[in-house]
């Protein structure tokens, strides 16, 4: 898997939210607003955590990927370009031997 396969996901949710269809499972996200798409991405991470934690690896594939699309319901209600992600993600990869930094900010978990 690459980046256009994100990439692809994002611009149909985009253009869900653009394009009104009949029936479409992601167009009732968005009608139904904020509240309802966070409730789902509530849902699916905790469902990807049971999966995880039950050591299902297919059923946690599947868990994430439900995340993943609700992830990108949520970005696209809220202004939030996939590109903003990727680069965040991207910047994070040059980063290394933070893990004493890492510690002093997530002390609490």
């Amino acid at each position: 898997m690459d980046d256009k396969v994100l990439e692809a996901l994002y611009n149909t949710v985009l253009s869900r939210k653009e394009n009104k269809q009949e029936g479409s499972y992601t167009c009732y996200l968005f009608e139904k607003g904020l509240d309802k798409i966070l409730k789902k991405v509530g849902e699916e991470c905790s469902e990807t955590i049971i999966a995880a934690k039950n050591n299902d690896n297919s059923e946690t594939v599947y868990e994430i990927s439900d995340l993943i699309y609700h992830l990108m319901v949520m970005m696209v209600e809220q202004g939030i370009s996939l590109d903003e992600v990727l680069k965040e993600l991207d910047s994070r990869s040059e980063k290394t031997g933070n893990l004493k930094k890492f510690h002093e900010v997530d002390k609490n978990t």
